[in-house]
């Protein structure tokens, strides 16, 4: 049954192996990606590999950041990223709940102060996320619990609001 563009047969099958064996949920993401010292296009290209084949990423500093601003640049994506997210916890939690959606909307801001990437303060560079919500469906009354779990559940708005440990390694490779 596919219910708000959400396949719940598969789902649920995730549920339930899940539940016999959790390490089913553990996966490795991994993106590649290289630094382009061409003249021209982005900065930045990343080829990602999703189930259905490859797919390309590119990234460009806006101009006065001293890129040229041929693609959104790395915030813009840290922001769909976690917006994307939000919004397929939201869509996957009201199907859960047998909550039909009309529409869902989810728009995202970011607050930027990009001084302490300059090296200029150690104020923080994102002062805080704010999504806004538009949410259609028969019963309204189900809309906060479901705001509620998706915050709590979204893994993307676990990574911006837990610290999580960062490695960088130097290779010769």
């Amino acid at each position: 049954m596919i219910l708000n563009r959400v396949n719940m047969d598969n789902l649920e099958a995730t549920i339930e192996k899940a539940k016999k064996n959790p390490g089913v949920l553990k996966k490795v993401n991994r993106i590649e990606g290289e630094w382009l010292l061409e003249e021209e296009g982005p900065q930045f290209r990343a080829v990602i590999k999703t189930e259905k084949g490859d797919y390309r990423l590119e990234a460009d500093q806006p101009r006065f950041l001293g890129g040229k601003g041929t693609a959104p640049g790395p915030m813009i994506y840290c922001l769909y990223g976690v917006t994307s997210c939000f919004a397929a916890t939201f869509a996957s939690i009201a199907a859960e709940k047998g909550t039909e959606l009309k529409k869902l909307k989810v728009t995202a801001e970011s607050y930027v102060d990009l001084s302490r990437s300059m090296g200029l303060t150690d104020n923080p560079v994102v002062d805080q996320v704010v999504f806004k919500v538009q949410c259609e469906t028969k019963n309204s009354a189900d809309v906060e619990e479901i705001k509620r779990l998706a915050m709590e559940r979204c893994p993307a708005v676990y990574c911006l609001t837990k610290p999580i440990q960062l490695q960088v390694k130097l290779t010769e490779d």
